[in-house]
């Protein structure tokens, strides 16, 4: 049976990060209501044809006539190629996919490249699927697990029950509950004070932050805030899950033993990066298409971005433009900073062709071109980088200021209470 879960693969996810955290500042292609570029806005400078070119393919996108076909963003390193992806994906939605790739990453000695391919295609095809689940939501002013004694009769205690109080805006409402929810509460770091919602169904826990009575005006943590709920703490929630069409695969293709030592023994010596089969694909294919007649889930088509798209070869183009005419495909935006150059894998050494693909894929692309910046224009981009640098060193000046400032105090009202 196919399952629907949610799975983060930590080492992918943090290598996207990394790769796309110089455009953080990126908010959109900065346009206006009649689609033209404004010189200065959404984290842009200059670019002004490629971004109008972008906007009137975000509007063929929004109206549903890209089938078929991909993007291809041509220009010289550093004019804003992969700016220009994370821009129209972020036209298109706040929780839009967004797969940033390098040719030569398809290249691996464990998967084939052609499922390399295929799997980030996946990843850049969202599932939102909506349920409506009775929750128990509130912020936690009580967490105390109950021990007893071990009925096998050996050294040590086990944890019989926990008692979870929780607290909304409307009243508060104290739960006991079972063992294993306490290691989801483990699991999720809930401490008093955050905010956790626990399925009653399911017993699964989230916790959805810090409850915003705790935040402090100098604070270093990373932590997130969230007010505290309204309404009963036992009520109908509707539930947003994002998936990816990756996520459910790999979920599916792990090993769905039983809890014997043999079964878990073989889970462990599995190896972690297997190969997922088109027979498998097809039935989450299946799944998702049922989710999705019955209402219950969305398909959000993603950005595939795939730069340096000279590094591919005949084989991985044919591959692609296979994946382009699936009924379930990504936008696909391909970067280049090559001319006219050879096509990996071609038999013929002396032809060239544009980009390094081949033409039946030329055919198949909308091409945007970029420009190198003109001295104006790199002044504006200083003179932005400069103001953003000046900031951000004044906030830390003035955090580091706040906390020892603290630390000040603290430290004298504990002296003066030692001396009493």
């Amino acid at each position: 049976m196919v399952q629907i879960s949610e799975v983060k693969d930590e080492q992918q996810s943090s290598s996207r990060e990394s790769r796309t955290s110089a455009h953080t500042h990126i908010k959109g292609l900065g346009l206006t209501e009649q689609g033209t570029a404004k010189p200065m806005e959404g984290g842009f400078i200059g670019q002004v044809e490629a971004r109008e070119a972008c906007g009137i393919i975000v509007d063929l996108i929004k109206s549903k006539k890209m089938s078929g076909k991909a993007i291809l963003i041509a220009g010289p390193p550093a004019t804003g190629k992969t700016a220009l992806a994370l821009a129209i994906s972020q036209e298109l939605g706040p929780k839009v996919p967004f797969c940033p790739i390098v040719g030569s990453e398809l290249y691996s000695a464990e998967l084939k490249k052609t499922s390399n391919l295929m799997e980030n295609f996946r990843r850049a095809i969202g599932l939102r699927i909506k349920e409506t689940k009775e929750v128990y939501e509130g912020e936690v002013i009580e967490l105390t697990p109950e021990e007893t004694e071990n009925p096998l009769g050996s050294y040590g205690k086990t944890i019989n029950h926990v008692i979870v109080g929780l607290k909304t805006a409307k009243g508060s409402k104290t739960l006991r509950l079972d063992p294993i929810i306490y290691e989801s509460l483990q699991k999720e770091r809930v401490t008093i004070g955050d905010v956790i919602y626990i399925e009653a169904n399911t017993g699964s826990v989230k916790r959805v932050g810090r409850s915003d009575t705790f935040a402090t005006e100098f604070d270093l943590e990373a932590e997130e805030y969230v007010p505290l709920p309204k309404g009963e703490v036992h009520k109908k929630k509707e539930i947003v899950q994002d998936v990816t069409l990756h996520d459910l695969d790999v979920a599916n293709s792990r090993p769905q033993g039983g809890q014997d030592v043999l079964s878990m023994m073989g889970q462990l010596l599995k190896p972690k990066k297997t190969e997922i089969t088109d027979k498998l694909r097809a039935e989450v294919n299946k799944v998702v298409a049922k989710y999705i007649d019955q209402g219950v889930a969305e398909l959000v088509p993603g950005v595939l971005f795939i730069d340096e798209v000279n590094m591919l070869d005949l084989e991985l183009f044919t591959y692609l433009n296979r994946a382009l005419e699936s009924p379930i495909a990504p936008i696909v935006v391909l970067a280049s900073n090559r001319g006219l150059t050879k096509v990996r894998g071609s038999d013929d050494d002396d032809k060239k062709a544009p980009h390094g693909c081949p033409p039946d894929l030329i055919d198949r692309l909308l091409i945007i071109r970029t420009l190198p910046y003109v001295g104006r224009c790199i002044g504006e981009i200083i003179r932005t980088w400069c103001q953003y640098f000046f900031t951000l060193c004044v906030t830390i000046i003035d955090t580091c200021w706040g906390v020892e400032y603290q630390c000040w105090t603290f430290g004298n009202n504990y002296s003066r209470h030692r001396r009493m």
